[in-house]
């Protein structure tokens, strides 16, 4: 998707004086997000890496497609980071994966001093893509599962 991680993004930026800025843009733009939209640019960009359909994610999710549809468009926006956890193990991600659409989304990143936090990240560590098991791991330590999406906002 991108040439150059982020990191080594912020190392240039670190030096890149405000006279350059044209110069960083034009040098970078292949590893610039070029969507008002980064969430859904990143999401789309996902799924078609990871060769697997909306309307799968979707499913897998548990989420209703037309209210899917809005919700990785960014036509609607959700403060429910569940929402955005159930896409993000539906479609396989990684951890770093997560964090990233997570910062896209303009949502908190998951974070291990909290605790309901710590277990979504040691089952995104592990690959866990399945809801159901990610909700039995959540209820087995005594924690709310991932919120239910049953009807569109």
């Amino acid at each position: 998707m991108f040439k150059d991680s982020t990191t080594g993004l912020d190392s240039i930026l670190e030096k890149t004086e405000p006279d350059q800025i044209d110069t960083y843009l034009e040098t970078q733009a292949e590893n610039l997000v070029d969507s008002d939209r980064p969430f859904a640019a990143y999401m789309r960009a996902k799924f078609k890496e990871k060769k697997i359909s909306q309307q799968d994610i979707f499913r897998r999710a548990d989420i209703p497609e037309q209210y899917g549809y809005r919700l990785i468009g960014q036509t609607k926006n959700t403060l429910r980071r569940d929402y955005i956890l159930r896409f993000c193990f539906a479609t396989g991600f990684t951890l770093k994966e997560t964090q990233r659409a997570l910062k896209l989304y303009k949502m908190s990143e998951l974070y291990s001093r909290v605790p309901r936090d710590a277990v979504l990240m040691i089952a995104f560590n592990r690959g866990m893509s399945d809801i159901d098991s990610v909700n039995r791991l959540l209820k087995e330590h005594d924690m709310a599962p991932l919120e239910e999406c049953a009807h569109e906002e």
